[in-house]
């Protein structure tokens, strides 16, 4: 079955400022790239869908699983990859990746270790986290990333950081995952995309985007 994505009604405050109200999204499978100005959002609504910030108002749905009241199973069929400085910077790559995998049975280990080794990262397990560069820590990410069972992959400009070796990985990794009709891929880039998109969502242009 393909997954859906509802944003229905959504509302979402910082303290600051304002940046939804109101705003209303449906997104299908293959991969979505999500544009706009800098400040527009991208990475909040990112964020939002991954469930790992909550609406101020309204309901973000995948599969009909609601990311309020249904949070556990909802991140279950989500991840979300960022350029953030590491989470749990305390444990090492290794001990990292296992966090991880433990919440997603149905991870693909085999995957993994296939990812890994394209990135040339294979070797940092004993590492601690805090210690890895930008672009080693970019690397787990997503060789993560690519080897849950997500249903809904949301993924912030992931080429930042990477090699043109690591770009190309990537880039084949995207493409297939796209042509699959059981997952939904967001994908923000301020660089034109050499993957060509299923579809584009410009938040530019999105009602309900201050």
């Amino acid at each position: 079955m393909s997954p859906s994505v509802d944003v229905e009604n959504l509302g979402f405050h910082f303290a600051t400022r304002s940046v939804f109200v109101g705003l209303n999204l449906r997104l299908g499978p293959g991969l979505t790239w999500l544009r706009g100005r800098n400040g527009r959002g991208k990475t909040t609504l990112l964020k939002l869908l991954g469930g790992a910030l909550a609406p101020s108002r309204g309901h973000i749905r995948l599969d009909g699983l609601d990311s309020a009241t249904d949070a556990l199973a909802y991140r279950r069929l989500s991840f979300y990859c960022g350029g953030e400085a590491p989470a749990l910077d305390w444990l090492t790559a290794r001990e990292w990746l296992e966090l991880h995998l433990a919440l997603y049975a149905d991870a693909d280990r085999d995957v993994l270790g296939r990812h890994l080794d394209a990135f040339h990262i294979a070797d940092i397990g004993g590492q601690p986290v805090a210690g890895l560069s930008l672009g080693q820590y970019k690397k787990l990410q997503l060789a993560l990333a690519l080897a849950l069972p997500a249903r809904l992959l949301l993924v912030d400009e992931p080429f930042n950081g990477l090699d043109v070796q690591a770009v190309e990985v990537l880039e084949t990794a995207l493409t297939r995952r796209a042509h699959a009709d059981n997952r939904c891929i967001v994908l923000t880039s301020h660089l034109d995309l050499r993957i060509p998109p299923t579809a584009t969502l410009d938040l530019d242009a999105q009602p309900g985007v201050l």
